[in-house]
């Protein structure tokens, strides 16, 4: 087989995607910024930085700090809100031939039904990702992806606010993400998004203090690969029936193929992007490789092989 013969086509819930690769919310800008690098549009999705109803200071710096298999951010999602971003950013995404998936993000309930609102309508779209891992100001700041019923809240609010399909993006910082998981599919999410960063801290011992602004932020890169493996594996074999795409230091087309494997139905590439801005359009053409190489037919086939 050559990598032309590998049938790349991708179903997440009531969405069929050429290929199962997307950019991760938050590492390829809020536009078309990427679009130097390969053509946006030979990616299953472009997936935006997540944006709230209103524009967003975001933390303050440093923001980012380079780890020995990763990196350390608490950009805070700063953004410049939802109104800016259809009238500046959605048609340079558009007319770049993406398939966009836009990520919102609040601190209240509300704040996400507004944002849904008000990306009603809006042509160019194709999915919504709902952020979830963000702080709820009405629960003492514990994040909406740490409880199922606010999970649940959310997704709910904006499932009755917007007809487009939703995903929820979970954080792995729980006990049983796979509940969460439940909890988001029941109250309208077609697909979960497994993982977002892991929770983390370093220190300058020169300066005894830690190196971010905000103190702590969110582990990403290789270093969390094998947690997003297992999270994908769990909600895999708890959910059966489950759409679920699996995020977390993919540096190559083999960790996404570890991905699949794991249960994931599609991918996104993330922190990779900082050190070489194709490595999304790289991992697919891997991942087409490794198929044709072993004689795999469909990329689909690949969805869950490591559970027997």
């Amino acid at each position: 087989m050559v990598a032309g013969d590998v049938d790349m086509t991708c179903r997440l819930g009531s969405i069929q995607l050429p290929n199962p690769v997307m950019t991760a919310s938050g590492t390829a800008g809020h536009g078309d910024e990427l679009q130097a690098y390969f053509p946006l549009s030979s990616l299953g999705a472009v997936v935006a930085k997540s944006i709230s109803p209103g524009p967003w200071p975001g933390n303050p710096a440093p923001r980012v700090h380079q780890t020995p298999s990763g990196m350390l951010n608490s950009v805070g999602l700063q953004g410049p809100g939802i109104e800016a971003w259809i009238r500046e950013d959605l048609p340079l995404l558009v007319t770049a031939g993406a398939r966009v998936v836009v990520s919102i993000w609040g601190q209240r309930v509300a704040d996400y039904a507004e944002a849904a609102t008000m990306l009603a309508g809006v042509d160019g779209l194709t999915a919504i990702e709902v952020n979830v891992s963000c702080p709820n100001v009405e629960d003492r700041r514990r994040m909406f992806a740490h409880s199922p019923e606010a999970t649940a809240e959310v997704l709910a609010a904006v499932h009755q606010a917007n007809p487009l399909p939703l995903w929820a993006k979970l954080s792995p910082n729980v006990a049983d993400v796979a509940e969460v998981a439940d909890a988001a599919i029941g109250a309208g999410a077609e697909a979960v998004t497994l993982i977002n960063t892991v929770l983390g801290m370093t220190i300058d011992i020169d300066e005894r203090r830690p190196h971010l602004g905000a103190g702590g932020g969110g582990l990403s890169g290789a270093a969390i690969h094998p947690v997003a493996v297992r999270a994908v594996y769990d909600v895999r074999s708890a959910l059966p029936d489950a759409t679920i795409i699996g995020v977390g230091g993919v540096m190559s087309g083999s960790d996404a193929i570890e991905l699949l494997m794991a249960g994931a139905n599609a991918i996104q590439v993330g922190t990779a992007t900082f050190r070489d801005p194709r490595a999304p359009f790289r991992v697919l053409e891997e991942m087409e490789s490794w198929c044709a190489r072993r004689g795999v037919r469909s990329v689909s086939d690949l969805i869950g092989a490591a559970h027997g």
